[in-house]
Order: structure tokens, then C-alpha cells, then sequence
């Protein structure tokens, strides 16, 4: 087991001090493993530790997905894909249950390979890690600053000076990355993903209508998935992994969507020639946003089946299956993370040490790696705490 590889004699590690800036998913692994070799580290964070957990899964805490091969895991990050090759190989899928299970959570696999621990619950699962690492140093405090000393680092905080040995940067993405500009080192501009987006087309009287199994046209790679129709325009899963391969894509730009498989309209016409045009697309699509979509045409939704002529039926097989809409924006504040961060050139893809600053460290979403939802964000924090601490242990 991955986890097993680590060691290190305690005389040679018990005199190193390590900071750990930021006590989020990623700098709280690699503060477990860090202790589990002996080391002396110290945990900064300007608030609650591991707070950034609560609200994952919708408070229920999706820890990870079921995807065992590195490569095909690494598919789901929009940005970091390839570097994640090196990173999931030493530490996967299984590693993470791995290391949950010996730290008393238990895990289950929903059918949408999404896993869970079996309580639910994010608050148990941010005890349980937390007591995993009560032997570190908590200092809650701000760091303001990070600088290379001889032998070493001196850091900064709104209330004191400290110096440590080694330094790891797991701040998150949604910092302001002054620590890192301090120092030089490129930071790509953040911005949202996995958000809501903002149409042209106004949404509002079926706004909560949702539509499943949906296909987007024009991308590679990208499985079928659920939308939602909101007041501002449009979101759900299928929305989220759209804006997140468009993070960066100027506004306006078109969307086309696949609402509905393939079937034979005319037939289903024949068949049903008495029953309203709403009420049968009503089959396949939700009745009200079959009346929108009729609407939109300038069909009468009442209309009998038997009265839909060829021109019309062609009109509504068009719109279901190229349903376009005109992407404006995206939701304020509505983003679950974001794209951007340290530039994946300035870190050492083996270790994520800083390729200027020897013995400053990288992990979680401060890096310019984001994934989809699903699990896929925690497990780059997973994965990176432990190269970032297995790198420091094999120094």
C-alpha cells in the first residue's frame, strides 16, 4: 500500500520544523503524514481548521470518486490533467479510502460513483481528520509574508515572527495569492468554474424546470448529464463541467444541447393524434418546458397531433435537439471553486516543491488544478498532501 512507503528513522526528523500554511483538506493530509514520520509541524490558519470541508457534498462530504485508474481519474481536471499522471499514480483512489478507513471513517459508493462516508456528514469526517493531527501546532493567525533565509524560512503573521526548515503553501484557491506574488512566482488570475451561467434568453417561467441526461454538443469527452433552468439562466451538473472547460472563454458564446435521444416524431405523431402536442413531448421532455419550447416556435400548445404538419414537426425536432442558448456570464459568487492559481511550471511535477525556493512546498487548490464535481477536487487535495509530504519525509 501507497501510504506503507513512507518512513523515516524519528532522530532525523524530530528537529525539523515544518510550517503548513493553510489547514484546508490538502495541508491537514499532508500534516498527518508529516507527524506520522516524526516531524515537528506547525498548522497556520487565519480562521476555523478545516472549515472549507463543512459545505462539501452539500454537508455531507463527497471524499472521493470511484475511478481507480490514475489516467482515466485524471481526465476529470479541465486544467492539471497530464500533471496528475504522476501525482494519482503514487496516490489514487484507493489510497484515499485507504487512509480514511485507518482513521475510523467509513466510506460508501453511491451509484453515480460518488463516495461518501457512511455518517454523511462533514463535521465527522473534519473531527476525525483533525484529531488524526491533534499533535501539530495550531496557530491561528494570519501569515502575511514568507521569506528564504539561510537554511531555512522566516514567516511572518499579523501577530508574530516564526522560522521553520520547510515550508508548504496550502492556501486554496479562492486566496488573493499576495504570499506567493511576494515571491515572484507567476500566478495564473483565478476565476470562476464550476458555476452557474448567465443567458441572453430569459428563463424565469420555468425557472426550476429540469431537464436529464442532456448532451452538449461540440465538446470531447464530456458525458451526458442533468441541467437546471433558474431565474438567471442555467446550472446543474452538466452546466457546471461547461463552465469549467470555458473558465476562460470571452462572453457571449453559444451553447447547443441534445434534450432528448432520437426517436421517430411522426410515428409518435400517427400514434397519438388526438392527444395535445404538449402533452406528448410532455413524455419526454417536463410539460412546461414543452410549452416554452412551443411557445418559442409559435406552435399553439393545445394543438392535436393529427394538426402538426411536416414544417412544424421538423421546427420542434430541430429546437429539442439543437437547443442553443447564448451564454452571457457567469453567477456571481456562485462559483464551488476556481480555475487558476500557481503557475504548474514553477512547482517540480514529482515533489511540488518550488522550482526557484528549495524547501518550499505546494498543495491543493492553490495549484492551477480544478476538477469537476463529483469528488474530484478533494482528491487533488488528497494526492497532493501526500506527494507534498512523502517529497519532504524522502528529503
Amino acid at each position: 500500500m501507497v501510504q506503507g512507503s513512507i518512513s523515516r528513522s524519528r532522530d532525523k526528523t524530530l528537529n525539523t520544523r515544518v510550517a503548513i500554511i493553510g489547514a484546508g483538506p490538502a495541508g491537514c493530509i499532508c500534516a498527518y503524514y508529516l507527524i506520522q514520520a516524526g516531524f515537528d509541524v506547525n498548522l497556520f490558519d487565519k480562521g476555523k481548521f478545516l472549515r472549507t470541508l463543512l459545505p462539501t457534498g452539500g454537508g455531507r462530504c463527497n471524499l472521493a470518486h470511484a475511478e481507480y485508474d490514475f489516467k482515466a481519474l485524471a481526465k476529470n481536471y479541465p486544467r492539471g490533467e497530464k500533471f496528475l499522471y504522476s501525482v494519482f499514480s503514487k496516490f489514487g483512489t484507493q489510497d484515499t479510502l485507504d487512509l480514511f478507513e485507518k482513521i475510523g471513517i467509513k466510506t460508501y459508493t453511491q451509484d453515480d460513483n460518488r463516495i461518501f462516508p457512511t455518517s454523511n456528514s462533514s463535521e465527522e469526517v473534519r473531527s476525525k481528520i483533525l484529531k488524526s493531527i491533534e499533535k501539530s501546532t495550531f496557530i491561528t493567525e494570519t501569515v502575511t509574508s514568507i521569506e528564504q533565509i539561510t537554511n531555512g524560512f522566516k514567516i511572518k503573521t499579523n501577530k508574530s515572527t516564526y522560522a521553520f526548515d520547510l515550508v508548504v503553501v496550502a492556501i486554496g484557491g479562492h486566496s488573493k495569492f499576495e504570499l506567493l506574488k511576494q515571491l515572484n512566482l507567476n500566478i495564473i488570475e483565478p476565476t470562476q468554474a464550476l458555476v452557474g451561467l448567465t443567458t441572453e434568453e430569459n428563463f424565469a417561467n420555468i425557472s426550476g424546470v429540469s431537464i436529464k441526461n442532456v448532451q452538449a454538443k461540440g465538446f470531447k469527452n464530456l458525458n451526458n448529464d442533468d441541467i437546471l433552468f433558474t431565474h438567471k439562466g442555467i446550472t446543474g451538473p452538466l452546466i457546471y463541467k461547461i463552465s469549467s472547460l470555458k473558465a476562460r472563454e470571452n462572453f457571449p458564446y453559444k451553447l447547443s444541447l441534445k434534450l432528448i435521444p432520437d426517436f421517430d416524431l411522426q410515428k409518435e405523431l400517427n400514434n397519438n393524434s388526438q392527444k395535445e402536442i404538449k402533452n406528448l413531448l410532455g413524455q419526454y421532455i417536463p410539460k412546461s418546458f414543452a410549452t416554452r419550447v412551443l411557445e418559442d416556435l409559435k406552435i399553439i400548445a393545445e394543438t392535436p397531433c393529427h394538426k402538426i404538419n411536416g414544417e412544424n414537426r421538423n421546427k420542434i425536432m430541430e429546437k429539442l435537439q439543437n437547443f442553443e442558448i447564448t451564454i452571457t456570464g457567469k453567477v456571481p459568487d456562485g462559483e464551488v471553486v476556481t480555475c487558476g492559481g500557481l503557475d504548474l511550471k514553477e512547482v517540480h511535477p514529482k515533489t511540488l516543491e518550488s522550482q526557484k525556493l528549495k524547501g518550499l512546498y505546494f498543495c491543493g487548490e492553490v495549484l492551477d488544478i480544478d476538477g469537476f464535481c463529483g469528488g474530484f477536487n478533494l482528491q487533488n487535495c488528497w494526492s497532493t498532501g501526500y506527494i507534498v509530504a512523502e517529497s519532504i519525509i524522502n528529503k
